[in-house]
Parts: C-alpha cells; structure tokens; sequence
C-alpha cells in the first residue's frame, strides 16, 4: 500500500480533531503500518476507501476507536519513576493531608490520566494505602482514564507479567499481589480504590462531571499533544484541582512554558507544579 504524505495528512488531521494527538511526519511509516492492519480487517482496498469509512461509515467512531487503539503507545509498569512516587508519598501528600485534616475532610481522591494499562493506578492506591494512618480513616478514590479502550480492559483485569512488577518492593508484592498461573494479579483490597473510564482528554464535555481531584497524574502523556492541545490539557486539569493539589508529570515534560497558572514546587529533587 502507498500512503502519500497528502494522506498520511489527512488521517493525522482527522486524529488530531477528534482527540488532540498529533503524529509528525516522521511518523508516516508508523501510521502505515497500522492503517494497513485495519484495512486489512475491513477489507478495503485503499486508503481513500478507508478514509471515507472512517468520515461517512462509522457514525460511532467505533473502527476509528479500533485504529486509535493501534495508534497509541502503552509501555510502563509499576512504580515507575521510583524518586517522583517517594516525593508525591512523602512530602506532597503529607502536606494535603494535614490541610484535610484541619478542614475535617477525609476525602482523597486522585486522577490518573494516560493511565495506559492500569500499573500506575494501581502503584497509587498500594502507596495511599501504606501512607494514609489509619487508612479507615481516609475515602479513597483514584480515577484512572484512557482513550484506548483495549488498555483499559487490560487494566481492569489486573494482571501483570513478571516484567512489570519488577520495581515493586517485595514486601508489597506479597500483600498486595498474588501469583496467578505464572502472572501477578493485583488483590481486590487494591482494586476496589480505582474506577478505570474511557475518556478523551479533549472531550470537555464528559470532563464536566469528572469533579475536583486533590492528584493528577499524567506522566509521559503530554508528549503526544502539541502546543495548542497541551495547553487546552493543561487548563482541564487546572479546572478539576482543589486549590492547593498537584499535578505530576513526566521527567521530560513541562507545564511552565504552557500555563503561568500553576506554582513550581521543588521536593527532593523533583519537580510538581500545584494549584494556588
């Protein structure tokens, strides 16, 4: 199959106004191959048929949600960016802890946005549930979201290879997980503090009813969006934090040059970026 570079353009403009992802043309060969696994599916001939399928065709965007889940990168596990995890247990939670406290509100409740294929959600709630004395005390709730719908069925399920609770502490791993035919299946004392929801980021409309969060984390996310789209994020996240919450990014992505809205922080070497 050809995909011209007017073609690749189209579908990147297509993705772009529907979710705020933008793929540069470097990456025409990247979306070839995905797009040729689709038409495959469907057994369409050429990309124009395909693009009117995807316009005309698919009043649901279901194939287009099919193709989204090919587009999209899911790599991580858990307790990744161990230090960024110890500073947010240690120093950033204490300190809306103790805010809660004196407000006499028990409520904690965090968003993992990009939360892939659940390791992070999970990492959260095992931390919040080691932190938080006594944990009977606190109203947990951590609300993880994605666009792509196969990752969250992955997550909701729970279980990890070997790989990727390599990073977890071996005393959590025994309380918080347990060996299921040769994978790690995370216990329901974990599971019950997390809801996973299908969401685009760029979806203002369903964030509307998404409430305010004390946490957001949305690491490695960012990167996928350009400088327009970031900023709409960005202001999303803004507008779903209480006063005083965090917002977590990736060690390579940065909210300064995108939003004067938040205040820099720096804890043990990191940095967070929290609403006044």
């Amino acid at each position: 199959m050809n995909l011209s570079m007017k073609n690749f353009m189209t579908f990147r403009n297509l993705v772009y106004d529907r979710c705020g992802i933008n793929f540069e043309s470097k990456k025409i060969y990247f979306v070839k191959k995905r797009l040729i696994s689709r038409m495959e599916a469907l057994e369409i001939a050429t990309v124009e048929d395909y693009l009117r399928y995807l316009k005309f065709r698919d009043p649901k965007r279901t194939e287009f949600q099919e193709l989204l889940n090919l587009l999209t990168t899911n790599e991580t596990y858990m307790f990744r960016e161990f230090d960024q995890l110890a500073v947010f247990a240690e120093d950033c939670l204490e300190e809306v802890c103790e805010k809660k406290k004196k407000l006499g509100n028990n409520q904690i409740r965090i968003w993992c946005a990009g939360c892939s294929t659940g390791e992070e959600a999970y990492t959260l709630a095992i931390i919040l549930m080691e932190m938080l004395e006594p944990l009977s005390d606190w109203n947990i709730k951590i609300t993880a979201t994605d666009i792509d719908t196969k990752v969250l069925s992955m997550a909701q399920k729970g279980e990890y290879s070997s790989r990727a609770v390599k990073d977890v502490p071996d005393e959590y791993l025994e309380q918080y997980l347990r060996i299921t035919g040769g994978s790690f299946a995370v216990k329901s004392i974990v599971k019950k503090h997390i809801t996973f929801t299908h969401l685009n980021l760029m979806d203002t409309n369903q964030l509307k009813s998404a409430g305010l969060f004390d946490f957001v984390f949305c690491r490695n996310v960012l990167i996928y969006f350009d400088e327009a789209s970031r900023k709409e994020v960005v202001s999303q996240f803004y507008e779903h934090l209480d006063p005083g919450g965090f917002v977590f990014l990736g060690h390579s992505e940065s909210i300064g040059r995108i939003s004067s809205s938040f205040t820099l922080r720096k804890m043990g070497g990191m940095i967070m970026y929290q609403k006044n």
